[in-house]
């Protein structure tokens, strides 16, 4: 009942987001002599943020036409390595006059509700000096039924699959949600003594441990049993989706978790959008409507995935306590031996809380020192550490640094 009770409310909003569209464009026509008046400026901001409010927002692209290398300006294009029914291993391929035997890097995106766009300033900045390939996820709804299910194991074999694609010599970075995933991932494959295992592991603001640095979204996860979990927030797909009957966690419920954990930084943000737009600051401006076409931009998780998330990161902590199993097989972090390790936390994370990511250094304790990397910027929040100025200019730095300093095998 919840899909179609969606359905109807953007059935229900569609006079109102077409009068919102229609006041906009009248007030900030460039025919309109009053347009660049601070008041219909104002005015035409407001609109906006109403009819972006009540629009449907469909899958962003990635856009990244190309990148400036060494002065030179190198053209992009997106190319598909594997793709299965749940993840795509996407290649932004340059296209250079002359080969770079540059690090190749495999960008784990989070499987948390957004699309993998939502890394594109992280993906940008690393192409400058990487060969980046990136998790493509796919909207659950879209994926048949017939595909099965999305587990957090069938999550780790994707990882590994898309590592044997890719060939050796692979750097991993993981942002936010796939922190214990990728340490999984690596924990198996140097067990194994698998050539491919990733040279350096990197992992920014991930739930590696959630018992310290508690937030709002652990004090939730731990205050319920998984049955509430799946009471509350899984829903079957209805007939109008290829995914049809599929159980999942749908999108619109992960926005409104998302919304309400900031709500004042969330008006805030739209009050200076709006005074900004009104005074004529069109990067500011331009700014915020990027980061909100994206942020608004969501899609459901397998219910699968979902429940194995909140129960395994969240509630057991089964990888902290060393009881985690991979399709019947105990997971030993401290395999992982020489495979450089990065992690970086955010001072004002209020999702990934401090100590959280840093945990994976002491659950990888057979790593020499020589090989670690721990990184904490006091003054950046979730999303600050793998997108904006703090990432481009001294997170993004030091991950590139750390790869060609780093000398693990």
């Amino acid at each position: 009942m919840l899909y179609h009770a969606i359905e109807a409310q953007y059935l229900a909003l569609t006079p109102f987001r077409i009068a919102a569209d229609t006041w906009r464009n009248l007030l900030a026509h460039p025919h309109n002599p009053l347009s660049e008046t601070t008041l219909h400026r104002a005015g035409a901001a407001a609109f906006e943020i109403l009819g972006r409010a009540a629009r449907r927002h469909g899958r962003p692209e990635f856009g990244i036409g190309s990148v400036t290398i060494d002065g030179e300006t190198v053209p992009i294009r997106e190319k598909l390595i594997h793709g299965e029914p749940f993840c795509r291993l996407i290649q932004f391929e340059r296209v250079l006059e002359k080969p770079r035997a540059d690090p190749k890097i495999l960008l784990v995106a989070p499987l948390s509700g957004h699309f993998a766009t939502l890394v594109r300033d992280t993906v940008e900045s690393l192409l400058v000096s990487h060969d980046v390939y990136v998790t493509d996820w796919q909207d659950a709804r879209e994926v048949p039924l017939s595909d099965g299910r999305f587990g957090f194991a069938d999550y780790v074999d994707v990882l590994r699959r898309c590592i044997g694609h890719i060939g050796p010599g692979v750097n991993m970075l993981a942002i936010c949600q796939p922190a214990p995933a990728s340490i999984v991932a690596t924990a198996l494959m140097a067990e194994a003594k698998d050539p491919l295992t990733p040279r350096n592991l990197i992992i920014m603001g991930g739930p590696v441990d959630t018992r310290v640095g508690t937030t709002e979204v652990t004090r939730l996860a731990q205050s319920h049993p998984i049955s509430a979990f799946e009471t509350a927030a899984v829903h079957n797909v209805p007939p109008i989706h290829p995914g049809a009957g599929r159980r999942v966690y749908p999108g619109l419920l992960q926005l409104t978790g998302f919304m309400s954990l900031n709500p004042d930084r969330h008006l805030k943000a739209h009050i200076d959008f709006l005074w900004a737009h009104a005074k004529g600051d069109d990067q500011f401006a331009s700014s915020h409507r990027r980061f909100y076409e994206e942020y608004l931009a969501v899609m459901d998780l397998d219910a699968q995935f979902y429940l194995d998330t909140v129960s395994i990161v969240f509630q057991e902590h089964a990888l902290m306590n060393g009881r985690l199993k991979h399709r019947g097989h105990l997971v030993d972090p401290k395999a992982i031996r020489n495979v450089g390790l990065m992690t970086v936390e955010g001072g004002r994370d209020d999702i990934t809380g401090a100590g959280q990511c840093h945990a994976a250094q002491a659950l990888c304790s057979s790593i020499p020192d020589k090989l670690r990397l721990q990184v904490t910027e006091e003054k950046v929040g979730h999303y600050g550490l793998f997108s904006g100025r703090s990432w481009r200019e001294r997170i993004s730095p030091a991950i590139g640094a750390f790869i060609r300093g780093n000398k693990a095998s």
